[in-house]
């Protein structure tokens, strides 16, 4: 759990980086309807919620540094006995102050009315145009409504600046963020544990799914991080397979890439298995490499090692394994520059992680690969896609699609793996499923 002190000092931190002239304006995550009057479950703005810890829809967040009457301001629904009856209880204006903090809050009816006020005065706004175009509209109408008014001098803002540098802020996690996440890791690892036990030739990908959802769901995560991707055979080597219909043969791999939503916080985990519990010779040469490669991989995560480093390492491994199988032929160094293992590896080494799955913070500062800080998390997950689909490739690799994927912290002097403990290992693996 993430205390309200520490929302507090993300909110002065980032006001700090704003400046007295800029003005904040985040708006709540638009609810979204599935059909009729039914909607999808809400899912909160990252950015909102990584300021707040407000989770109700039809809201705004307003930051304005240095406003005698207050500096952050929601705009969120009013208490109201006959919709709460049906949806539950809201926060309402007092909610708002007392529960979450906030140093003033109107009813959301009133945004049009009140909203000019934090603009007067301010020279630039900090809101990233595009992502609901609705708002976009509302936010644009203000605007010129107080550039339409202004008299006498006063100031109106002249430009808006996207809220990348909360970005950065979110890149780097603090001790309750990690907690939250291995609390998600620790969730997400009952699930792949009990995919693999549950399976056996003849069952479908789709129950493979469902002991996932199961255990994410009594464990506290109403809902996995992303789409659960639950690929047998053919469908190991789609990288992001979700349909999850096919009936699972003796004899498939299974891959398996799903990660629980642990208070909003993300988890990303694969595993791959054989159905009938037991690999073949190609299925294990193909494994080895992938593991080989991941763990080499981690070993290099430390403060101040290039983001890059680890694909460099994987890609090196990766390319000397197809020769030694004898798919790729030719010296390692010549089929890396000519990028030949691409057919087989095509994909990066892996991507931030958070309140997104594919997290929020850039990869490259002034065009160069950004070294490790202590507080980065991010995935490590080689994989080597051997489809039938590649020209010239032998019938006997067909169908060998392998992922391995754990979520790793930076810390002060190296790495903390925080899915360590998941089976990974062939001889782990087998054992699992022997029982």
């Amino acid at each position: 759990m993430i205390k309200l002190s520490e929302y507090a000092k993300r909110r002065k931190d980032f006001m700090q980086q704003v400046g007295p002239s800029g003005v904040v304006i985040i708006a709540s995550a638009p609810e979204r309807p599935r059909n009729g009057d039914a909607f999808y479950p809400y899912r909160q703005n990252s950015d909102f919620y990584y300021l707040t810890g407000f989770e109700e829809p039809e809201a705004v967040l307003v930051l304005a540094p240095k406003r005698k009457e207050g500096e952050f301001i929601l705009f969120n629904r009013v208490r109201d006995r006959d919709h709460e009856i049906w949806d539950g209880p809201r926060a309402g204006q007092e909610g708002a102050v007392h529960d979450f903090q906030a140093d003033q809050s109107f009813p959301i009816s009133q945004l049009n009315d009140l909203l000019p006020e934090f603009l007067i005065g301010r020279e630039t706004i900090h809101y990233t145009l595009g992502l609901n175009r609705d708002f976009d509209k509302t936010l644009l109408n203000n605007l010129n409504k107080v550039r339409g008014k202004i008299r006498g001098g006063l100031q109106s803002p002249n430009g808006f600046i996207d809220i990348s540098n909360l970005h950065e802020m979110r890149l780097l996690k603090s001790a309750s963020e990690i907690a939250v996440m291995q609390k998600a890791v620790d969730i997400t690892h009952k699930a792949h544990v009990r995919a693999m036990a549950f399976c056996k030739p003849g069952v479908y990908e789709y129950q493979l799914e469902a002991e996932l959802m199961y255990e994410f769901q009594r464990n506290g995560a109403r809902s996995p991080a992303y789409n659960s991707i639950v690929g047998s055979g053919r469908n190991t080597c789609i990288l992001h397979y979700i349909s999850n219909n096919q009936k699972i043969a003796d004899g498939d791999l299974v891959l398996i890439d799903a990660g629980a939503e642990y208070q909003n916080y993300a988890a990303d985990i694969t595993r791959t298995f054989p159905a009938n519990g037991k690999f073949t010779s190609e299925q294990r040469a193909v494994y080895d490499i992938v593991l080989e490669a991941q763990l080499a991989a981690i070993k290099s995560i430390k403060p101040g090692a290039s983001w890059v480093s680890a694909q460099d390492i994987i890609v090196k491994i990766m390319t000397q394994g197809l020769v030694d199988l004898g798919i790729l032929k030719g010296s390692v160094e010549t089929l890396i520059e000519k990028e030949a293992y691409l057919p087989y590896y095509m994909h990066r080494s892996g991507h931030w992680l958070g309140l997104d799955v594919h997290d929020v913070g850039r990869y490259r500062v002034h065009t160069k690969w950004r070294p490790l800080e202590q507080g980065m998390v991010f995935t490590v997950e080689p994989g080597l896609y051997l489809s039938s689909d590649i020209p010239g490739l032998a019938k006997r690799w067909h169908h060998i699609g392998v992922r391995i994927e754990d979520n790793v912290v930076v810390t002060e002097k190296g790495h903390q793996v925080l899915s360590n403990s998941i089976p990974k290992t062939v001889t782990e693996i087998e054992a699992l499923m022997a029982n």
